[in-house]
């Protein structure tokens, strides 16, 4: 039986509804269902009760929930421990979102590989929900979000500040900069209460996005503002592409680094802690370059 089949179980068994364990596990419905129907031909047996919309669990599903947990947990230790008796590297994975990894974590992981030798790495990129997830999986070491990720099973702590600056494309104020097309980049569930706060008189913003790498390609290419991490905009303000918006103090924003306190990995995970808790955010590589190479285009231009 793959154990696939049983993730799925425990997800609906968690979430108590078709669509949203399909969505986060990335699935169809029809997906999650057949894969329902398959442990329940296994068992023979009856493992939910679908009255309308209700979902629950029945007698014969609440006592596979425990050998389900335990089967999961159990290959994926198998794997890890096969993994290293074969004489593969330990592996460690570090999960964070598109933001952290485009203004924290990219540089992080290229200090991090030069501080461990004897260790593979894997790197993932992943929405909240999905860290969460795969932290209590087992199928990942590190998350790093914006949120704080609230477990029994995992220890979460504060690692870095992020310092969101408010930039534009062209030398606004702080009167006129959201009239200039602004971009309101959603930076985890605070932001809007305290971006209301900070701005009340801000009109509806030009456009919506999660992403900060969207917003800043949108404003270098149609002009606007946006805010966005000082360690992003570096470049493209050194080069005249970017203006920090005079008067609009920074914003420091807290990354939050969470990992499974029983982890088999502790001893690294806790030195990784160490060691990013250091580390400045830099500038993306690939980032830093885009800017040279639109200043170099805007020179010729």
């Amino acid at each position: 039986m793959d154990v696939k089949v049983f993730r799925t179980f425990l997800e609906l068994a968690k979430v108590r509804h078709f669509g949203r364990a399909a969505e986060n596990l990335y699935l169809t419905q029809a997906a999650v269902s057949a894969r329902i129907k398959q442990l329940e031909n296994y068992f023979d047996a009856q493992l939910f009760s679908r009255d309308r919309n209700n979902i629950k669990l029945t007698s014969a599903g609440e006592r596979l929930v425990g050998y389900a947990e335990v089967m999961v947990a159990t290959l994926q230790q198998a794997k890890l421990e096969l993994s290293l008796e074969s004489g593969k590297a330990l592996q460690l994975t570090l999960g964070g979102t598109p933001n952290i990894w485009d203004a924290y974590l990219q540089n992080c992981l290229s200090a991090v590989t030069d501080a461990f030798s004897g260790y593979g790495f894997k790197a993932e990129v992943m929405g909240r929900e999905q860290l969460n997830r795969q932290l209590l999986e087992r199928t990942l070491d590190m998350a790093f979000a914006f949120d704080q990720i609230k477990a029994d099973e995992l220890q979460c702590k504060k690692v870095a500040d992020l310092v969101l600056v408010l930039v534009s494309t062209r030398p606004d104020t702080a009167d006129s900069v959201f009239e200039n097309r602004y971009v309101y980049v959603d930076w985890g569930m605070r932001f809007a209460s305290e971006h209301a706060d900070r701005h009340p008189r801000a009109p509806a913003p030009f456009l919506r996005t999660s992403t900060a790498r969207i917003a800043l390609d949108f404003i270098l290419e149609k002009g606007g503002s946006a805010y966005l991490p000082a360690s992003v905009v570096a470049p493209f303000i050194q080069s005249g592409q970017l203006y920090r918006v005079a008067a609009v103090a920074d914003w420091y924003w807290p990354i939050y680094l969470s990992y499974r306190k029983n982890s088999s990995s502790i001893d690294a995970i806790v030195q990784v802690e160490k060691l990013v808790q250091n580390i400045d955010p830099l500038t993306a590589y690939s980032l830093q370059k885009a800017a040279e190479l639109n200043a170099t285009k805007t020179d010729v231009d």
